[in-house]
């Protein structure tokens, strides 16, 4: 059995098997990635995840303006993705500072923007091809 070994933080997910080795996923396991899926189809908490990423660590109000949002609808979606694991977050004084803790969310992310930007390519090729 094949399995995936993270050489870094930035590979993406901790070691398992490949996805090709794994059996077949049960009615409860569809189930869950479903929910975890649900979770993260959000433009707005995916812009919060991309945010994290980018700084590593951020405060609700510094999130909040880089999605240009209110705090408190900021802390709403954060909650969302605390319930997952997906985030931990720690106090200082009055501010409330999250980062990402779960390393397939990156590659997912990574992987996500990477399905869409080829799509868009092999759209617009056929869309230049139509005109030719």
């Amino acid at each position: 059995m094949k399995t995936k070994i993270a050489k870094n933080a930035d590979e993406g997910c901790c070691t398992k098997p490949d996805l090709k080795e794994r059996p077949l996923l049960s009615p409860i396991q569809a189930g869950g990635l479903a929910a975890v899926f649900k979770v993260l189809a959000n433009d707005t908490r995916l812009r919060l995840l991309h945010a994290l990423v980018r700084a590593d660590e951020l405060c609700v109000t510094d999130l909040a303006a880089s999605v240009g949002m209110k705090p408190q609808a900021v802390s709403n979606q954060l909650q969302r993705l605390s319930d997952l694991g997906i985030l931990a977050s720690r106090r200082e004084g009055i501010n409330i500072h999250y980062r990402l803790v779960d390393l397939c969310v990156r590659s997912l992310l990574d992987q996500g923007l990477c399905l869409m930007e080829e799509v868009n390519d092999r759209s617009r090729g056929r869309k230049m091809a139509g005109r030719s």
